[in-house]
């Protein structure tokens, strides 16, 4: 009968350290970074709550089943999900308990003399037999130094290495990988991302009830905001008038921070900086400036309405909407500024720029929908319990008049979307990155090669090693031998 062997079960300690082994392997951190990407794809294709709240309410109005369903696994939250940090968190540990000891290791290889000259060299490969002198050792040694080689000198061998700038290129690569995840950590933990839809000639006050959408960081919040306060006092808008693309955006704005105002200009690729924040120029559009009036001709509402562009000719689309008429009334509205027509789409807008201004609209009468406390679209109206009681276009300086009131054109201003940015961690990702391409190259192009000579009498040997058999060994010694019997 065979004998049975008995293996002995792990122990709690023996358990942590294999886990910890099998997490901290280079195929687990690899593994990791796929699932990372893969785990991300959700958050581009599914609306985020942080980002888009209206668009996952009319998700759970279209299909309640299926957003149910991805609300419980986070799906309207990815990037704050239990299952996204875990990923996140996993990556970072097995990514520092992978490189940091390899680090170590490294270091004190390069540090350390290279291997003592094998016992017998004609086993390696390139080997080559040539009759020397003292002299030709003193010229290898002087050879290898020119070469930026690690030279350790025994008794009557040479022995030479270089190329651990390879190595040192691939931790790099997986260390600034590392400084590119505290970048990224940084910035959802401490930074924030607002934007903020502001007319020529009103003023923004760094405040939340100012932003349009604003999203904190996990460990940050309201009074983590830089205050300060701008006013757009022009924008211009230059287009191509062939093909209506945008060549150049200038807004001129008065900034204030700490009580001291500035004059400065602001453009897409030039951001105005407050301290660590960070506010760029985003978009463009027009805002439509009505006023409303009721039967007995009091204005139940007055200013600029801002409209969200659809094509690279702005033509946009808005509401207008007045609680304050009785009936409550909506305007869903369409803004053209340079209006044109055509058989097959009806109104449309030619060119981008103000020459030939006008707002069509469809007039709603009942309840909007506002005293619901359920977030809406400023653009948009539902009309699904609306009744329609007229249909009507303007023109600046034009009144329509319906029943139970009016509305005026009164003028067109542009308006801006001011992105406002803080990333404390992007410095870290941006050195993090410039650090990975550098180690990348330095990696591909880094060759680990050993060079070894020995003396015997006026007998001389060489020989060389190239790790992962990397090409040029053969040419560097060629050149090493002809150094050292005196050839040019």
């Amino acid at each position: 009968m065979s004998k049975q062997i008995e293996v002995p079960e792990l122990g709690a300690f023996a358990l942590m350290r294999y886990a910890w082994v099998q997490l901290t392997s280079m195929r687990t951190a690899l593994i990791l970074l796929m699932l990372m990407a893969v785990a991300a794809i959700p958050g581009s294709l599914i609306p985020q709550r942080l980002t888009n709240p209206i668009a996952v309410r009319e998700f759970f109005k279209s299909d309640r089943d299926l957003a149910i369903w991805y609300d419980r696994f986070s799906l309207f939250d990815v990037y704050g999900s239990p299952w996204f940090s875990a990923i996140y968190i996993l990556l970072f540990i097995s990514l520092i308990g992978c490189v940091l000891p390899r680090s170590v290791e490294h270091y004190k290889s390069m540090l350390a003399k290279p291997p003592a000259t094998p016992k017998n060299l004609n086993r390696l490969s390139h080997f080559q037999e040539f009759h020397g002198s003292q002299e030709s050792m003193n010229r290898a040694n002087s050879w290898f130094a020119k070469n930026r080689f690690r030279v350790r000198v025994d008794a009557e061998t040479i022995s030479a290495e270089k190329g651990y700038l390879r190595e040192t290129g691939n931790l790099l690569f997986h260390l600034s990988l590392i400084l590119v995840l505290i970048g990224v950590s940084f910035g959802s933990l401490f930074g924030m991302r607002g934007e903020a839809i502001i007319n020529v000639g009103e003023r923004f006050i760094s405040v939340p009830t100012s932003y349009d959408t604003l999203a904190f960081g996990k460990l940050s919040n309201d009074g983590s905001l830089s205050p300060f306060q701008i006013k757009v006092n022009k924008f211009d808008a230059k287009y191509d008038p062939k093909t209506s693309s945008p060549q150049d955006y200038t807004a001129w704005v008065t900034a204030e921070i700490d009580g001291k105002s500035s004059q400065e200009i602001l453009k897409v690729n030039k951001p105005l900086t407050f301290g660590h924040t960070r506010v760029y120029l985003q978009a463009n559009g027009y805002s439509p400036v009505v006023t409303v009036r009721d039967s007995l001709q009091n204005v139940v509402f007055q200013g600029p309405v801002p409209f969200l562009p659809q094509d690279g000719n702005l033509r946009s689309i808005g509401s207008i909407k007045v609680p304050d008429a009785k009936p409550s009334v909506g305007f869903v509205a369409s803004f053209l500024p340079t209006n044109s027509r055509t058989t097959s789409q009806g109104s449309i807008s030619i060119y981008p720029e103000l020459l030939d201004p006008k707002l069509l609209f469809s007039i709603w009468e009942g309840d909007l929908g506002l005293d619901s406390g359920i977030p809406q679209s400023i653009y948009k109206i539902d009309t699904t319990n609306l009744k329609q009681i007229g249909l009507g276009s303007v023109k600046p300086g034009e009144t329509y008049e319906y029943e139970g009131g009016s509305i005026t054109l009164e003028t067109v201003v542009p308006w801006v979307n001011l992105q406002v940015v803080r990333d404390p961690g992007k410095s870290f990702a941006l050195a993090g990155g410039i650090l990975a391409i550098l180690g990348l190259l330095t990696s591909l192009y880094g060759r680990r090669r050993r060079i070894w000579i020995r003396i015997d009498g006026e007998r001389i040997e060489v020989a060389g090693l190239a790790k992962n058999s990397a090409p040029g060994l053969e040419n560097e010694i060629d050149k090493f031998i002809r150094a050292i019997k005196g050839e040019k």
